[in-house]
């Protein structure tokens, strides 16, 4: 194995990664047919980056099967609205994708299956909760690797559970820990989510309480913990709130009701064991070696395969 030897799982945001490696390769490269393929080959150096400098021996790309899944809409319309290109009564909607970059996941698809590496999804959810799942029950050191905040809830110390951020870029990771999270939002990890519900998040259509920001987000759950125990004082007359605060959370109450099953990633979905899934990275050889060499050349994907493939044999 890797480094140290010691087990260590890494899940992947997929789609947060290949947007940011479409953004962040030019698409200029492509195939002899003209199709971009900037987006894969900036997937593959990705991982073969971060499973080396990470020195992952366990890796499930997690996947989007539902990027809005409908029972969220239906606490929150809002949710991701702003996203939507073409609503689907049967459900799922249409993701604003770039024509360039939905013609490359095929391709993603395709080279994560030769390379050995884990894809799971859960129809009806996002990815965020198939990591929230796997990350909750994992019994070895875990890093989340995603450039959305909202799996910063997931972060804890105690089952050595951290996210790696991807937003500043590759160049400029951030691991981030129970004492990261704090010195950015003061708030605990296991605050986040309630955090995040006050506060809204435009990227993502929560509307959050209006006139309640971060600082007075952070400072009212620093005093009662949690949403619960705020609303709980809100409740009670001497719950020590001032009349302003008591009127914003009373004119919001109908989206803080809904907003926590919104926010709150799911953490126990049925997903496949990590060995179900063939998580475990072990070295390409054979057919699929082969092939993956080819599309090298086939595909126009440069040095990318041949890092992926370095990385994978490096593992054991």
């Amino acid at each position: 194995m890797s480094g140290s030897g010691m087990p260590r799982l890494m899940l992947l945001d997929t789609a947060s990664l290949y947007f940011r490696a479409f953004y962040g390769v030019p698409d200029s490269i492509r195939r002899p047919d003209g199709t971009p393929v900037n987006a894969v080959r900036g997937l593959m150096d990705m991982i073969a980056r971060l499973t080396t400098d990470y020195e992952a021996t366990h890796l499930v790309a997690c996947w989007d099967n539902d990027w809005r899944p409908q029972w969220r809409v239906d606490l929150i319309p809002s949710y991701k609205s702003h996203r939507v290109a073409e609503i689907v009564p049967t459900g799922p909607d249409v993701e604003v994708v770039p024509d360039p970059l939905e013609a490359q996941i095929p391709m993603i698809r395709r080279v994560l299956d030769l390379a050995g590496i884990a894809v799971v999804g859960v129809d009806a959810h996002e990815a965020d909760d198939v990591i929230g799942t796997y990350a909750s029950q994992s019994r070895m050191p875990t890093d989340v690797v995603t450039g959305d905040r909202d799996l910063f809830q997931l972060v804890d110390d105690d089952r050595a559970v951290r996210v790696i951020y991807t937003a500043r870029g590759m160049k400029n990771l951030e691991v981030l820990t129970d004492v990261v999270v704090v010195g950015k939002y003061r708030v605990l990890p296991q605050q986040y989510a309630d955090f995040a519900t006050l506060r809204g998040d435009a990227s993502d259509g929560l509307p959050g309480v209006a006139g309640i920001g971060e600082k007075t987000a952070a400072s009212l759950l620093g005093e009662h913990g949690s949403l619960r125990g705020l609303l709980e004082a809100a409740d009670a007359p001497d719950g020590g709130l001032s009349a302003s605060v008591r009127a914003k959370l009373s004119a919001a109450a109908d989206y803080l009701k809904v907003a926590p099953a919104v926010v709150n990633v799911v953490r126990d979905l049925e997903v496949p064991t990590l060995d179900e899934a063939g998580a475990e990275l072990r070295p390409v050889t054979g057919d699929a070696r082969t092939e993956l060499e080819q599309l090298a050349t086939e595909w126009n994907l440069g040095g990318s395969v041949k890092r992926l493939l370095e990385a994978l044999d490096r593992v054991h």
